[in-house]
């Protein structure tokens, strides 16, 4: 097709890059991944300030979601390397090419280097005075925005981090179908644009999202808005932790995303497009007939 690629044929495509991911040194992985933890930071930091002002639910989600899918764009164009999206990783171990432990080395290494770009962007954010806009009621919404997700039901939070990742791995998938700039974007824009607006849980958003809340609540006049406006008692208020942090949103969420990128995206699409009847090779036995991934090992420089 000329504008685009089938979807068996992202697919392929996205399998075959796993190999550069797993052999990209360590240092430049993390790197690459604390790009991506500040650039979807970036992006949530930016939503905060569209939705701030606005009463109404819905209304502020749609504004948050209308800004927030550029961290993401961001991440695609730039080649930086965000957790979610590489949860799709899963179908490289499945077609045979990647074995798990090399799957889960990468997957934890952009893990923690998303974590520090978004933690950093965070502080940064603060640092600029951002908080201070609206006389202190965005401080004060940014404590709202992580008190919310504190205090989610465990379960909800794993269900919402699975909806969330079928949108994200699905938005990454489409971008990949796409030939041209163009397609990459509006694929992106318009599938984390519904994932923002329903207000599902992402797992390196919500590092931002709650690190930027912790920040947020050491500042008086930003907790004594927050109460003021939004109701909250200072016994509630001690829900905004790094426990709850820990324990109530990132564990189940990280969870929820990796089971909606592996098993509710990646693996379906990897077994509905595979060719019918036939094995996957593995890395050792295309490398022992001379091939790896369609070039031979003279092409590869190696």
């Amino acid at each position: 097709m000329d504008g685009f690629y089938s979807v068996k044929e992202a697919v392929d495509k996205y399998i075959d890059g796993c190999q550069a991911k797993i052999q990209m040194p360590d240092e430049r992985l993390v790197g690459k991944a604390v790009l991506a933890g500040a650039m979807i930071a970036m992006g949530a930091a930016a939503g905060n300030v569209a939705a701030h002002t606005i009463s109404n639910v819905g209304l502020a989600r749609l504004a948050a979601g209308v800004v927030f899918p550029v961290g993401l764009m961001m991440v695609i164009l730039l080649g930086a390397e965000l957790f979610t999206g590489d949860c799709l990783m899963a179908m490289s171990v499945s077609a045979g090419k990647q074995s798990v432990k090399n799957v889960v080395r990468v997957l934890l290494g952009v893990y923690f280097g998303n974590f520090v770009g978004a933690s950093l962007l965070a502080v940064l954010v603060s640092m600029s005075g951002q908080l201070k806009y609206s006389d202190g009621l965005l401080g004060a919404y940014t404590i709202k925005v992580a008190m919310g997700k504190v205090n989610l039901p465990f379960s909800e939070a794993l269900v919402s981090g699975i909806l969330c990742n079928i949108l994200v791995c699905a938005a990454v998938l489409m971008a990949a179908c796409a030939k041209d700039i163009t397609g990459k974007l509006l694929a992106a824009f318009f599938t984390i644009l519904l994932f923002v607006t329903a207000g599902f849980e992402h797992c390196v958003a919500n590092m931002y999202y709650i690190t930027a809340g912790l920040v947020a609540k050491m500042n008086p006049t930003y907790l004594g808005l927050a109460m003021e406006k939004y109701g909250y008692t200072a016994e509630q208020m001690k829900s905004l932790n790094i426990g709850n942090y820990l324990w109530s949103n990132l564990v189940p969420v990280t969870i929820g995303n990796v089971l909606g990128g592996v098993l509710c995206i990646g693996l379906p699409l990897f077994y509905l497009n595979r060719d019918k009847g036939k094995k996957p090779a593995t890395v050792k036995e295309e490398m022992k007939n001379g091939l790896i991934y369609g070039r031979s090992i003279a092409d590869t420089g190696r």
